[in-house]
């Protein structure tokens, strides 16, 4: 990390000093491309399946004519009384990425200069840190966040994403147990992004909800929901915070929620909603079953510990070919998240489909990679979460 003195800032282009201080490229995801939409695209992590109905009705019968109320009174209470906190540490925001940005603006604001992020890990954390001059301090397992934290005076932004992206692991009760006490005696400040927990297959979730409610927490059910063009989400402030929750609250863009992101949220919690996302996990249970058994037949390795519907996988090819492999498949309308830029090369991040979109990536497959290559080498574990 670096920083430019003030006078050396104002004395130079806006153009100059905003390459040296940002990011080359965007974060690299999965989803649409330059080459549009994947016919079968097993590379993102929203929910594959066809939304409810009640989701549908909302999102046609929000009104694009007018703004919504600017202070989105009626939503916060409506999400304060569903989730037990305050309407005040409701703070509606446009998705996780936008939560993501802001978050890490009001920390700065706040006087902290260090981010700790998870790694591999989505990529936004970094993006956003990199883009305000915070340095950035990764994380791979949970025994070197705690000692790092322990070590660390300086009073950090610390990023946990739980279940994980992108390995779909989730963090034990006790690694909690040990974290919350740390944080009882250090001025770390917690944010937990928390995407992907209505997409939990299985288990439950270790996190004490005396120490949720000391953290910062960012919900976007949109995918979920399967509706990621629905930029929609929360920041929930954490509890007894309430000159923090207004200064992240400050930092938002007037009407940051759309009206289509406002029908989502009212919606979300409702009875009909939650029973077909239940039946939708049952369904992605069966289905990320079949993937891994088929997948596991032509010899892919899947890193263990999943909970949620996609999860990392090691094809049996050395990693220098994995590009072209996938470049082939994306030319065929097939489209995998590589995850090189996610420090892994020869991983892949695949997300539960239907059995048939299963049937064309099996099909595909042996004319692009050929037959198992034992110069891929053993699978080394990518991340212990």
């Amino acid at each position: 990390m670096f920083r430019l003195p003030l006078k050396s800032l104002m004395s130079r282009p806006p153009a100059a000093v905003a390459a040296e201080l940002l990011p080359g490229e965007l974060p690299v995801h999965g989803g649409p491309d330059v080459l549009g939409v994947p016919r079968v695209d097993f590379s993102t992590n929203a929910n594959p399946l066809p939304p409810p109905a009640a989701v549908l009705q909302a999102l046609a019968g929000a009104d694009r004519c007018r703004y919504p109320e600017p202070g989105y009174h009626r939503l916060r209470e409506h999400l304060a009384a569903l989730t037990g906190c305050q309407p005040s540490q409701v703070l509606p925001s446009a998705g996780s990425a936008e939560a993501i940005r802001r978050l890490s603006l009001l920390a700065q604001l706040q006087g902290r200069r260090q981010v700790w992020l998870p790694e591999p890990g989505y990529a936004d954390y970094r993006a956003a840190a990199q883009a305000l001059g915070l340095l950035v301090r990764g994380w791979t397992t949970p025994d070197e966040l705690l000692q790092g934290l322990w070590d660390e005076p300086a009073a950090c932004l610390v990023w946990i994403t739980e279940p994980h992206n992108p390995s779909g692991g989730s963090l034990p009760a006790s690694f909690w147990a040990e974290l919350g006490d740390l944080l009882a005696r250090r001025d770390h400040w917690l944010a937990l992004d928390r995407a992907y927990e209505p997409l939990r297959l299985r288990g439950a979730c270790g996190l004490p909800a005396a120490l949720a409610a000391r953290a910062w927490q960012l919900w976007s059910p949109n995918k979920a929901l399967g509706q990621c063009g629905v930029r929609a989400g929360w920041l929930q402030a954490p509890a007894g915070e309430a000159l923090l929750a207004r200064a992240a609250g400050a930092l938002a863009p007037s009407w940051v929620l759309s009206a289509e992101g406002v029908a989502l949220l009212q919606v979300f919690h409702d009875a009909a909603v939650q029973d077909w996302l239940d039946s939708a996990r049952h369904t992605l249970r069966r289905w990320q079953a079949d993937q891994h058994a088929r997948l596991g037949a032509l010899g892919w390795h899947w890193q263990p510990g999943s909970v949620t519907p996609f999860a990392l996988a090691r094809p049996p090819l050395p990693a220098h070919r994995l590009g072209a492999v996938l470049a082939g498949l994306r030319a065929q309308g097939l489209k995998l998240r590589d995850a090189t830029s996610m420090g892994l090369p020869g991983w892949v991040r695949l997300s539960a489909q239907s059995p048939a979109a299963v049937d064309e990536l099996v099909r595909a497959w042996p004319g692009l990679a050929g037959e198992s290559d034992a110069a891929a080498g053993p699978a080394p574990q990518p991340t212990t979460f």
